[in-house]
């Protein structure tokens, strides 16, 4: 019943959001926002524990204004998402500022592909929907949603905007492949990597904290040449600022698993950089770090018995094919982070 709730209510907000003036579904969202913060659920308590992480030096006062301002973004986010179909392109490419763009430039003329990695940070959906009008399509890859027809949804949503969107899961069965091949013919592809909590996951050090993040972006890099460049984004007055990063080299030494870890941790170095800057517009109101998982959880994601000692942050990644878990808060929604190649649903 839940689910088909939320379907229903994406489904309206998409048809009823993007009649009304922009200026009613701003207040009206930002006042939703509002009413979820002060009732302190599952969500607005674990982004203050991330927040926690990202400003170490910020009293309980200061971490609760990051989070209502936390909670204002990530509606904002939604009330975006419902009208972005209607904006004209010309719309699209103004609301989005750019920093390093000569960074894709370069790295498309070597016709190589490009990698774009970003984290669920500001507005994404826009960030694709600007770049694709300047004339770089994309791939991205999206993470099934429960109940089918909503995943359905933002496929439609996201196919609209001009991105081509591969399923995490399903399909042919073979996205990596497919990835591999948009950046053999020296294409774009977009994926949000910030957060994969399975085996699969490579451990690094984010915020001082071991968590992990998706082996996918490197892996890519490394198979196909394509220059892995991270992204942050974040939220101004009217539309968003993308800030592209230096491009991630891989290094010279090491075998693929070492090259694929190391080059990982370049790209959350990367994500923290950016969210430290707006540490409100970084949409992340699940459990990240493994030292907020329950003993069962992380020993389970580490490859070991529950009742072993915890691994060092520096131990070697377990085996693959371990299969990701159900979200951590049920009431996340869309832009849960994604495992495997990364996910942008």
């Amino acid at each position: 019943m839940r689910q088909r709730l939320v379907d229903a209510g994406f489904g309206l907000g998409w048809s009823l959001v993007k009649r009304l003036p922009e200026k009613v579904t701003r207040g009206a969202f930002t006042a939703a926002a509002d009413v979820v913060w002060y009732r302190r659920g599952g969500g607005v308590t674990q982004l203050e524990a991330n927040l926690r992480r990202v400003l170490p030096d910020a009293g309980d006062r200061e971490i609760r204004a990051a989070s209502r301002a936390g909670m204002r973004s990530y509606l904002r986010y939604f009330q975006e998402a419902f009208r972005l179909p209607v904006w004209d392109e010309k719309t699209v490419v103004a609301r989005m500022s750019i920093a390093h763009l000569e960074r894709l430039e370069e790295a498309s003329a070597r016709g190589k592909g490009v990698i774009l990695a970003l984290p669920h940070m500001g507005n994404w959906d826009l960030a694709g929907a600007a770049i694709t009008a300047r004339g770089y399509p994309f791939t991205t890859v999206a993470e099934r949603l429960k109940p089918e027809s909503l995943y359905t949804r933002f496929v439609a949503y996201r196919e609209s905007l001009g991105m081509e969107v591969l399923p995490l899961t399903g399909g042919d069965g073979n996205t990596f492949g497919t990835l591999a091949r948009r950046l053999r013919d020296g294409r774009l592809i977009c994926l949000l990597a910030d957060r994969d909590l399975t085996r699969n996951g490579v451990p690094v050090d984010f915020f001082g904290e071991q968590t992990r993040m998706p082996a996918g972006p490197a892996a890519l890099s490394l198979q196909t040449g394509a220059a892995l460049i991270p992204v942050t984004i974040a939220y101004r007055k009217v539309g968003i600022h993308a800030t592209l990063h230096p491009v991630v080299r891989p290094p010279e030494e090491g075998d693929r698993k070492t090259r694929i870890a190391a080059m990982t941790q370049s790209v959350a170095d990367a994500f923290a950089a950016g969210i430290r800057e707006s540490p409100q517009d970084w949409h992340m109101l699940q459990r990240l770090w493994l030292s907020d998982l329950d003993a069962e959880r992380r020993a389970r994601i580490e490859g070991r018995a529950p009742d072993a000692p915890a691994s060092p942050p520096d131990a070697p990644d377990a085996a693959p094919d371990d299969p990701a878990p159900a979200p951590d808060d049920p009431a996340s929604g869309p832009g849960t982070g994604g495992t495997g190649s990364g996910s942008a649903a």
